[in-house]
């Protein structure tokens, strides 16, 4: 018979009267209609309660129904892999945990901008400095090439100054300033000396003073031009010129221009410590600059208490602004009334020395080289005071070295000192017009490091060989290597063998040392075959076969 119920997918439907739990199958037909017991019992509770009947205390509220409600849109997460999990916790990680870590972060940010932005800006200021102040381009600054040496394994550095830039000057192109720097690199020690501005010399050129006159002429008389192969050529000839007065190879030379001082001292802080040190038991005073206190006396006193002059100093540690340093460095009691200046140029030239000092010691102390704004201004004073034929690639060398010499290295030899004057009160060779042997001779007492010439050895050389100018071309040997030449002149009849050697003084042991290891021969103690006067350490015989 067919079936007229149908059914889904095996599902019977229900027989009409069936009940929710009734089998679809059953024997017995009364079973159908029976009730089926819909009681709840919850544990020992034996009161029994119906499906859909809440219980007392157990009621569904509002808002259990709202917070159901609100849950169904939530997407419950699925399962995440392993790599899934370490990915996201890398990612927290990465997160700024908290408000001030960002901060920080941005402080920091900002810190590095702002530092690349300075050291551009300096490095900006030392290009242009550099362009004009040394030789070379911008980038054999990263370079640290050792400097120039003579024979004796020191860099000499020519200082000379002019007053160009300041008008309404007297003959501004008068090197009124000229100052011999001499440096060893090795022993980390250095001299200076100021050579006299009044020192007559003989050009070996016609200029305007003629063929002779006073030192500070010179380099105006070299050449005139105004482009850098002009002051190229001044620096390199001056060079040459005084390095023959002095005895010395001189490798560097540098201009600079009156207000140099001024502008580096500004740049530094603005003040300089100078130690006032005189023969007069008040110090130093110039009258020569009191024009800038004011009119008149009223106004000076006011303006430049206690007695209404620009340069007073009493004796002892003396703190200089810029304009006050710049016209000590020119201060020689050239007017009256004036005391402590009684040397006049020498004072002058001793107060340059010390300023300079100074000026090394502000500029390189911790807290000049932290601030920017110092540096920047250095740079700036530099570059448009100062040319030079330095290199561009020895600049660090040189920085290195002015930061590494002891202050008590730095000695400043005086050509004018009581007992060992090298000049006259007139600033002109005790030994004679255009003398200079003596001058070389201390200047290599003091500065070499040769034992032997620490002894200024005199000697004698005679012409034993029969060549005619030998003893000249021997002397002229000894003196270079610091050996001071008495006299020159031909030996007596005889034969000499290579060069005789005798020693009158005694004490001289390292410099008869030095004789005989350059000629190869026994230094004799025994009485020469001529008399010997005056101061003369030491009879050098060149014979037949002298060198």
């Amino acid at each position: 018979m067919k079936n007229t119920k149908p059914s889904i997918d095996g599902f019977v439907p229900r027989r009409a009267g069936s009940q929710l739990g009734d089998l679809h199958t059953l024997k017995n037909v009364d079973d159908a209609v029976k009730p089926i017991d819909r009681s709840l019992h919850t544990g020992s509770n034996v009161k029994a309660e119906k499906v859909g009947v809440a219980r007392r205390g157990k009621e569904i509220g509002r808002d259990d129904l709202t917070e159901s409600l609100r849950e169904i849109d939530d997407i419950e997460p699925s399962k995440k892999s392993k790599r899934e999990l370490k990915r996201d916790k890398k990612n927290r990680d990465k997160r700024p945990k908290s408000k001030v870590r960002r901060i920080v972060k941005w402080v920091i940010i900002v810190a590095l901008i702002i530092a690349g932005l300075v050291g551009g800006y300096v490095v900006l200021r030392t290009v242009l400095a550099s362009n004009s102040a040394f030789k070379g381009n911008f980038f054999d600054l990263i370079q640290n090439q050792p400097l120039k040496e003579d024979e004796n394994g020191r860099s000499n550095f020519l200082i000379v100054g002019t007053s160009e830039d300041d008008p309404g000057h007297d003959a501004p192109y008068l090197t009124d300033t000229i100052l011999i720097l001499s440096i060893n690199q090795k022993t980390k020690d250095a001299y200076m000396f100021s050579i006299p501005r009044d020192l007559n010399v003989e050009y070996g050129m016609a200029c305007p003073e003629g063929y002779s006159g006073k030192i500070n002429s010179y380099f105006n008389c070299i050449n005139q031009g105004e482009d850098d192969a002009a002051e190229q050529d001044r620096l390199t000839k001056l060079q040459a010129f005084i390095g023959d007065i002095v005895g010395m190879d001189i490798q560097y030379g540098v201009h600079v221009n009156y207000t140099v001082m001024r502008d580096v001292v500004n740049a530094i802080g603005g003040s300089i410590t100078v130690n006032i040190e005189s023969r007069n038991p008040n110090g130093q005073m110039d009258s020569n600059f009191d024009w800038k206190c004011g009119p008149n006396y009223a106004k000076r006193k006011t303006v430049c208490p206690p007695n209404g002059h620009f340069i007073d100093y009493p004796n002892g540690p003396a703190v200089l602004d810029a304009e006050h340093a710049l016209y000590l460095a020119q201060a020689r009691g050239d007017i009256a009334p004036t005391y402590g200046f009684e040397q006049s140029n020498f004072d002058r030239e001793r107060n340059q020395q010390k300023i300079l000092v100074a000026i090394r010691e502000k500029a390189m102390s911790a807290g000049t080289l932290t601030n920017i704004g110092a540096v920047t201004g250095l740079i700036d004073a530099l570059g448009k005071n100062l040319r030079t034929n330095i290199q561009t690639k020895e600049v660090r060398t040189l920085m290195d070295l002015a930061t590494h010499i002891p202050k008590e290295k730095i000695v400043s030899i005086d050509l004018h000192k009581d007992g060992e004057a090298i000049f006259s009160p007139a600033a002109q060779p005790v030994a004679g017009k255009y003398e200079f042997d003596d001058l070389r001779a201390y200047l290599k007492k003091i500065i070499s490091q040769e034992p032997f010439v620490k002894e200024a050895p005199h000697v004698t050389v005679l012409n034993g060989s029969g060549v005619s100018g030998m003893a000249q071309t021997e002397a002229d040997k000894l003196e270079d290597l610091g050996f001071i030449i008495d006299s020159i002149d031909n030996a007596p009849e005889g034969t000499y063998g290579k060069a005789q050697i005798y020693q009158i003084n005694k004490e001289k042991t390292a410099s008869a040392a030095k004789l005989k290891s350059i000629y190869g021969v026994e230094v004799l103690t025994t009485a020469p075959p001529v008399s010997v006067v005056g101061e003369t350490d030491f009879l050098v015989i060149i014979g037949t076969s002298g060198q």
